[in-house]
């Protein structure tokens, strides 16, 4: 029976590029996968939160979450592997496209994942969408990397252009510097003075007979 409204319940046409496998093995493996990528997501969404989502649709085998290379924080997707195809095939109707930490996730049939796959591919170490992302997104961690380098490189530039380092001692430098030495000397010998009066009026106050001895010696 035809219909013209297009299944949700099949893979895009993105491809893994590190495939290893002809086009027909894909394809055989795409036809019995029972395993999800799943992307678009927040850097702060959990493997909890991912689990209480997807978990409506059938039992989850295991979640593996998306890595940075370099840092290994979350950078952005996972993988879902569920125990029967048709609980994958579930997901894709009812979950691809909805919100998740208020982000519309994507989610799409994955032939099966492998060792490796869980961390980003990108230069800095994250997905290589966020290498060339030129928009704020606090969602994933803020500027793209090559925006941030090149905000960078212009704070850099800015600096150096208008913020030059002092070569020459100020004229008066040292005479300032030699008065506030001074004050601060004073200020110290005057704190060890009151400190030695306030010390011995109390041991005047705590011992009767250093007050007589005090006025022995007057006399």
């Amino acid at each position: 029976m035809t219909t013209i409204i297009n299944s949700l319940a099949v893979p895009s046409s993105y491809r893994d590029q590190l495939y290893q496998g002809s086009s027909n093995q894909l394809t055989d493996d795409l036809s019995t996968t029972a395993t999800l990528y799943v992307g678009n997501l927040s850097f702060f969404t959990t493997e909890e939160q991912i689990y209480e989502l997807f978990s409506k649709c059938g039992e989850i085998k295991r979640i593996i979450m998306g890595l940075d290379r370099h840092q290994k924080t979350p950078c952005g997707f996972c993988f879902v592997e569920y125990y029967h195809r048709t609980d994958a095939l579930d997901c894709m109707k009812y979950i691809n496209g909805t919100k998740l930490d208020e982000r519309i996730i994507r989610c799409d049939l994955d032939p099966g994942f492998r060792e490796g796959r869980q961390f980003g591919r990108g230069k800095s170490g994250g997905q290589v969408r966020d290498e060339y992302r030129t928009e704020y997104d606090a969602g994933r961690g803020g500027w793209g990397h090559r925006m941030r380098m090149e905000l960078e490189r212009n704070r850099e530039k800015n600096i150096k252009e208008n913020y030059e380092a002092i070569k020459e001692i100020p004229k008066g430098a040292d005479e300032y510097k030699s008065r506030s030495t001074n004050a601060q000397a004073n200020s110290k010998r005057r704190m060890d003075e009151n400190e030695n009066e306030d010390e011995s009026r109390k041991r005047q106050k705590e011992n009767p007979r250093f007050r007589e001895n005090d006025e022995e010696d007057e006399e």
